[in-house]
This record gives C-alpha cells, sequence and structure tokens, in this order.
C-alpha cells in the first residue's frame, strides 16, 4: 500500500507542481497584458490602423495561442480569462492569431466601429474601377509580405493579358513603388517579356525597409518569379532586405528611386502617368505603395536638405551627431530615446504641444529617464522655423532660439494616399469592423 502511495506522489507532484507553475506564468502574463492595455487606454490608443483580429469572446478558450503565435509579441493578451487586443496600434495585420486559434474565435477585419478604414475597391485581378489601373499590397490593406508578393504577381498576370500588351512604343506597364509587391511585380513582368519602368520615391523595400533595426519581419514561404522559392519563416529586416538586393542584381532589375507618381492622364486605351522626373506613355499602371503615404514635412525654409529624414533606421549614423527630432507620438519618442540610448549623439526632442499624453507610457517613461540623465533635452511648446546646414532655429515660449545641429528626423505622421487615389479616379470603401 505504502509503495503504492509513493508511487502515485512520484507522478502527482510533478503534476500539480506543473499546474503552479503554469498557472503562476499565466497570472505574470494576464498582469502584464493588463498593463499594457491600460498604456494604450492612457494614450488613446486603441484603433488599429488597418486589417487586425476581431476576437468572438463567446467562442474564446483563452487558450493563448493567438498570444504565442503572433509575430509582435504584445498586440493580443490574456485578459479575465479571454483574449483581447490589449496593443491594437502595434498590428499590423500579420493574421498568425487567426491560424493559431483553436476554437476559430478570430476573424481578420478592416476597421472599427468607431474609426472605419478607407480602402480602394479592386477586382479579383487586383483591377480598379479605372480600367488599366491596378492596385497590389498594402495599399490595398494587405500588409503581409507574402500576400503582398503573390498580389503583385497576380496583378501582372492580368496586365500581361491585356488588349494592346506588347504593341506600339509605350510602356506596357508602370510600376509604382519598389516594396514586396512592386519587387515581386518587377520580376514578373520581367520573365513575362513585358516592356516595365519601376519608379520608387524612397529606398528599395518599402516598408520593410524603414523598420527599425534588427526587427523580424515575419513572413512566409513565396515564390519570386525569376528568383525561385523564398523560404524564410522568420528574418530579419536586414536579411530579408540583403536577399531582395542579391535577387535584384541577379534578376537585373533596375528601379529609378526618387521619382514620385503625381497623376494620370487619359491616352487612349492607356495612360500618360507625369512623374517628378518627366513622363511616361504606358499601357497599364501597377500600384504597390504603401497605406502609410507620403512623410509629412514641416514646410519649412531649408527642409530639402540631406540632413533631413523622416525615419529611424540605424541609430549609429547619428553617432557623434547634433540631432533634433520632431514629434510627440511614439515614433518620435522612440527614435530620441533609442539614439541617445545607443549612441553618443546630442539630442534635442521638440513637439509643439505641451505634454506627449499620445505617447504609450513606456516611451514617456523611456524619454523621462533620458532627460533625468542628460541624454535628451525636450523643448515643448516648440516648432521649426528654418533650417540651416549647421544649426535650426526654433519657436519657443521664450522666444525664438538657434540651436546646432547635424541632423533632423522629422516623425509628423503621412500623408496618406486617399486624396490621390481619388484624383486617379478610383472608387474606395469604408470598412467598418467587416472581414
Amino acid at each position: 500500500m505504502l509503495d503504492t502511495l509513493v508511487a502515485a506522489l512520484v507522478y502527482i507532484v510533478p503534476f500539480f507542481g506543473g499546474l503552479m507553475l503554469f498557472a503562476t506564468a499565466r497570472r505574470k502574463a494576464a498582469k502584464r497584458a493588463t498593463a499594457v492595455w491600460k498604456d494604450s487606454q492612457d494614450a488613446g490608443l486603441i484603433e488599429p490602423s488597418s486589417l487586425h483580429p476581431h476576437i468572438d469572446l463567446s467562442l474564446c478558450c483563452g487558450s493563448a495561442a493567438c498570444v504565442t503565435a503572433c509575430p509582435e509579441k504584445t498586440v493580443i493578451g490574456i485578459v479575465d480569462g479571454k483574449a483581447q487586443l490589449v496593443d491594437p496600434t502595434a498590428c499590423i495585420g500579420h493574421g498568425a492569431c487567426e491560424a493559431a486559434c483553436p476554437t476559430h474565435a478570430i476573424t481578420l477585419v478592416f476597421g472599427t466601429e468607431r474609426r472605419g478604414v478607407e480602402l480602394p475597391i479592386v477586382s479579383p485581378q487586383f483591377e480598379t474601377n479605372v480600367p488599366g489601373l491596378f492596385i497590389a499590397g498594402e495599399l490595398g490593406g494587405m500588409g503581409l509580405i507574402r500576400n503582398a508578393i503573390m498580389q503583385g504577381v497576380q496583378a501582372i498576370d492580368a496586365i500581361a493579358r491585356l488588349p494592346g500588351i506588347r504593341r506600339n512604343d509605350r510602356l506596357d506597364v508602370l510600376i509604382v513603388g519598389a516594396g514586396p509587391a512592386g519587387f515581386a511585380a518587377s520580376l514578373a513582368a520581367k520573365e513575362a517579356g513585358l516592356r516595365f519602368r519601376t519608379i520608387e520615391q524612397e529606398t528599395f523595400g518599402g516598408t520593410v525597409a524603414h523598420f527599425p533595426r534588427g526587427k523580424l519581419v515575419m513572413t512566409a514561404p513565396a515564390r519570386l518569379p525569376i528568383v525561385g522559392q523564398m523560404r524564410f519563416r522568420e528574418v530579419s529586416k536586414e536579411t530579408l532586405l540583403a536577399f531582395w538586393k542579391d535577387a535584384k542584381e541577379r534578376a537585373a532589375i533596375e528601379l529609378n528611386y526618387e521619382e514620385q507618381l503625381l497623376g494620370l492622364e487619359r491616352d487612349g486605351e492607356g495612360f500618360v502617368a507625369q512623374t517628378s522626373c518627366g513622363a511616361y506613355r504606358t499601357r497599364a499602371v501597377l500600384l504597390a505603395i504603401g497605406r502609410r503615404g507620403t512623410p509629412r514635412k514641416l514646410g519649412v525654409p531649408g527642409e530639402d536638405q540631406s540632413k533631413v529624414v523622416y525615419r529611424l533606421t540605424d541609430p549609429e549614423q547619428f553617432s557623434g551627431k547634433r540631432v533634433l527630432v520632431v514629434g510627440g507620438g511614439d515614433s518620435a519618442l522612440e527614435a530620441a530615446a533609442t539614439i541617445s540610448d545607443e549612441t553618443n549623439a546630442i539630442v534635442d526632442l521638440s513637439y509643439r504641444g505641451d505634454s506627449f499624453q499620445r505617447a504609450k507610457r513606456r516611451n514617456r517613461q523611456r524619454v523621462e529617464a533620458a532627460v533625468a540623465s542628460g541624454r535628451i533635452t525636450v523643448r515643448l511648446s516648440s516648432q521649426i522655423l528654418q533650417i540651416d546646414k549647421l544649426s535650426v532655429k526654433l519657436a519657443t515660449t521664450a522666444g525664438a532660439i538657434d540651436l546646432p545641429n547635424d541632423s533632423i528626423i522629422v516623425c509628423a505622421g503621412g500623408v496618406l494616399p486617399t486624396d490621390f487615389l481619388k484624383s486617379l479616379g478610383i472608387t474606395t470603401t469604408t470598412k467598418h469592423g467587416e472581414a
């Protein structure tokens, strides 16, 4: 009898010990998720920007499979035993949570009841209501890299079947954007023997190129035309961009950088595309630009200098420099704190408001710690008046001041391309939490 009891205890004690450890871990995770949710509420950052999960709480079993699957880690948490979007604005629509949910409680949707998301209406072939004008990738609401690649390729397949392709002396397609969709479309166009030109207003890689250094870019296996299978499942931004750049060179794809599409005019069954560098006659146009749009500029004298940028990509490039970060949101505070943490730069943070109330608590705390240690100087209620080669003039409550300056990072958001799409005649629709 005693032997039987001892044998039972050998199994029972570890079992219950494991349960206790599991329960403790779940309580800690729930506490962290609740804190993140409170931060999001305090900052007013509770509306997802685009594609995101809608959780049916009547079906949710609280397994946390969605939490584990989420590549962004902090987007979903378990609160009161149920899954919840605790950091909604960090969601970029990977969709891994939907696939991982064992009870099918998650549906991917666009927009919310309070905040609609405006999207272009496209056909299954990705053609808009304007004949010959196509949209693929993030602009259509799908931010996942694999989906963007597939859409770029499928759009080119449809364009290759248009009447008038490979005729006359015009391009078959003008591809606008060199992110995942635009690059895949460029490869597909070359593989199909189309006459094409690809323009990009910024740099190769699109949105991916502007992710912070070292960020994991979650993707799934996808095929690139000419290049073949891309087998990455979890890869850093740098590794993915290096792979794409190597593929671009091997496929001899030429891209026109710092060239922006300004407008389209109908030219028979095609278009004349006006860009910042000239004009193209083309049968079709494929828009593969991001939803973040063109960075919002300050509109002050001297802003066209090369020392002014609109995103932080590599903090090390500012080492030893006098840097001014402009903005009061999370991106501005993260940029200022990251540069001060990782380099010996002299950092000023300028914001026109009198507090950083729209930034998350953890970012406010990072900046406060850096201010306390003398690594950041915060200048609230200030605005740039003029940018000179080695200085910048700020308007402050105490009057105008001149700051020595080598670099400026403007984090003022982007001008969404909605108005641009409408100017081209593209019909859009607003989604309020629809799948």
